[in-house]
């Protein structure tokens, strides 16, 4: 079962060296979704052959506009594709108004329906359930209105021994209990199948996406065991004063976050176009959590 994350943008406000605003597309078990929406993201999900089609829940962290000029754009895609099927946007208030506005203003009318679901940055707040997969917001620090999002497996996933069955033949009845993590017994109470000897239990994965914040320790309840967080990682501890005016993060400052919350990788991302290179924030972040990596686009990063 597939979940993927793919960076489309990683830059933050202003597009520069080969980067772009902020994007990325989730896959999860033949789902899409997509988070953010910078300006240059059509051209991203052309460029890297994505179906974007099967994008039916967008969502939009807040109304900075590296993180939704480019909703607009897509949208009109859609309606000139002839979609049919609703698409589902997930953001603040405004964010409808600024839709409506603009579709009313050049007189167009979407061959599709548009459902918009207001979030709002007050705790941990189920957005969307789908079958094993829950989607959350939570609620960020920065200046205006913003929410984080978190992709959490609700349960652990069983996998069958193909061996073992093949092996013993147990019938659907004994699979079924032995999918739900027991043993198979007889009348008498006796272990007919082990689910141990027949099942490899995983647990439930997770993804966090926290988008422009300042450091704020209060994410880390939210976040905790993440298998994969994405933490804004805006500027260096160099710019740190600059880094804290505009409710922002360093490098360093995403590393102690990850590392407070015990989570297993640190992807970092929007990232100032002063930096050309950016091997100086990784090594700032590894020195506080080893396990970071820099987002870059094109790239996708799988959630074993």
């Amino acid at each position: 079962m597939d979940f993927n994350i793919t960076i489309l943008g990683s830059n933050s406000a202003i597009p520069a060296h080969g980067r772009n605003q902020t994007s990325q597309l989730i896959t999860w078990d033949g789902e899409s979704f997509l988070i953010d929406c910078g300006e240059s993201t059509q051209q991203q999900l052309r460029k890297f052959k994505i179906k974007y089609s099967k994008i039916n829940h967008i969502f939009i962290s807040h109304l900075h506009g590296d993180h939704y000029l480019g909703l607009m754009g897509l949208l009109n895609t859609y309606s000139l594709n002839n979609r049919k099927l609703p698409l589902h946007i997930y953001g603040p208030k405004g964010l409808d108004e600024i839709i409506t506005i603009q579709l009313k203003y050049s007189a167009n009318v979407l061959n599709y329906p548009l459902i918009f679901h207001a979030t709002v940055p007050q705790g941990k707040i189920k957005l969307v359930d789908f079958r094993n997969l829950s989607i959350y917001s939570i609620p960020l620090q920065h200046r205006i209105p913003c929410t984080g999002f978190i992709f959490e497996e609700n349960k652990p996933r069983v996998h069958l021994n193909k061996e073992m069955m093949s092996k013993h033949r147990p019938s659907v009845t004994d699979i079924h209990i032995l999918q739900s993590g027991q043993d198979v017994k007889d009348k008498a109470g006796n272990v007919i199948y082990k689910a141990s000897d027949f099942c490899e239990i995983t647990p439930p994965r997770k993804y966090s996406y926290c988008s422009d914040t300042a450091f704020n320790l209060d994410l880390v309840p939210f976040i905790k065991e993440t298998d994969l967080l994405y933490h804004e990682s805006t500027f260096m501890e160099s710019e740190r004063k600059r880094a804290k005016q505009t409710k922002h993060s360093t490098a360093k400052e995403a590393a102690l976050i990850a590392k407070a919350a015990n989570v297993k990788n640190l992807l970092l991302g929007h990232y100032s176009s002063r930096y050309d290179k950016l091997d100086l924030l990784l090594n700032e972040a590894k020195e506080i959590f080893e396990a970071s990596l820099l987002s870059e686009e094109g790239t996708t990063y799988t959630i074993k």
